[in-house]
């Protein structure tokens, strides 16, 4: 039995098959590792622009008979499948490990025609943990945009032009953003008053001196296509916070603080999550760690404290009450959160890169309530 490792699918909707393959390839096929060889399954059309990424050989459709199938009266779909069972017997795969979004048709053709897929998503999250350079250089990309489209907001938010709303700062943001070359959601978070307690209710309305306003927002670099991600609450207008909203910025901070203080490579998700939990439990608000059993918590510090960043906005590796081990190269966010129903609340998110002795934060944002 010969193991391989199989993925199907497009380089535009597969973060899995983009990290091994970094160029836009619209039609799906299927992409091999087996016996030390890395093989993708495609056609002339691709087959100079894979062969410059490096390391990766191109099987030939054509040589495995993809339009002998086709004039033979097999639909495209059906072609597809046979060409992925071919190219499997061609390079002597007859047990494969795929990751969980695998086509299930193919899946199952595989299956039927004698080889033995089993899918594994830890071990495809795995290997995107540790990000490579290019990944990281994207990533530092797409935080500067971060920071500045914060500062764009930040800006708005002081100075309260009229007609300022949840939906013109979001605007404003977005066009910051593509002026530093990146692209940013149009659902991205700014959120006033008693919504910012709503999880990712993305924000709308006008925005008043004094309102609570909270911002969540995560650009993505284009090439790369690698995400950014950071949160900060504010005061519309400078106007002084009052005594509720302080707290939950005192408590937000803190849990920041210590959290990032125990960022190594070693230490579990879980561990920095009780780090945090710990800051607001011992103040009496709920965590996942203390509401009542089999109930949603609605509020005090209701989320998990983080999650991986990368080729997707929420991957491995967790932190939070199934926390995973951090590696060297994760690149991870810290965002400790306080809410209350019908107030609103407070988050403070940071992106950090987990070094071989430590962390280092990639936001370069303040933390006030003052904007």
């Amino acid at each position: 039995m010969t193991e391989g490792l199989l993925i199907y699918g497009d380089t535009e909707r597969s973060a899995d098959l983009f990290h091994v393959l970094p160029i836009m390839i619209i039609d799906p096929f299927l992409y091999v590792e087996v016996d030390g060889r890395r093989v993708a399954v495609n056609s002339v059309i691709e087959r100079d622009r894979i062969l410059g990424v490096g390391g990766i050989e191109v099987l030939d459709m054509s040589a495995l008979g993809r339009e002998e199938l086709l004039a033979g009266g097999m639909g495209y779909d059906e072609a597809e499948r046979e060409i992925a069972l071919r190219a499997c017997r061609e390079l002597g795969v007859t047990e494969a490990v795929v990751p969980q979004d695998f086509w299930t048709g193919v899946a199952d053709h595989l299956r039927a025609g004698g080889v033995a897929v089993r899918a594994d998503a830890e071990h495809f999250a795995a290997r995107r943990r540790s990000k490579t350079a290019a990944q990281v250089a994207g990533i530092r990309k797409a935080q500067k945009a971060a920071d500045a489209a914060m500062g764009e907001a930040a800006r708005l938010l002081r100075d309260l032009p009229d007609g300022i709303s949840c939906e013109s700062v979001r605007s404003s943001m977005q066009a910051v953003a593509r002026d530093h070359g990146c692209a940013m959601a149009d659902d991205v978070i700014v959120a006033r008053g008693e919504q910012a307690a709503l999880g990712h209710e993305s924000g709308h309305g006008p925005v008043a001196h004094g309102d609570l306003i909270l911002i969540d927002i995560w650009p993505r670099d284009p090439v790369s296509r690698c995400f950014a991600d950071m949160t900060r609450t504010f005061v519309a207008g400078g106007a002084a916070p009052d005594a509720e909203l302080l707290e939950f910025w005192r408590l937000c901070k803190e849990a920041l603080g210590v959290s990032l203080a125990a960022v190594r490579p070693g230490v579990s998700g879980r561990r920095l999550y009780d780090l945090s939990a710990e800051v607001f439990e011992a103040a009496g608000k709920l965590t996942q760690r203390t509401k009542p059993p089999g109930t949603p918590l609605m509020e005090g510090f209701n989320h998990s404290l983080g999650h991986g960043v990368g080729l997707q906005i929420h991957e491995d590796p967790s932190l939070g009450i199934a926390g995973d081990d951090l590696v060297a190269g994760d690149v991870i966010t810290l965002e400790p959160g306080c809410y209350r129903q019908g107030y609103g609340g407070c988050r403070l998110e940071d992106l950090v890169l987990v070094t071989k002795d430590g962390a280092e934060v990639l936001t370069n944002f303040p933390y006030g309530l003052a904007p």
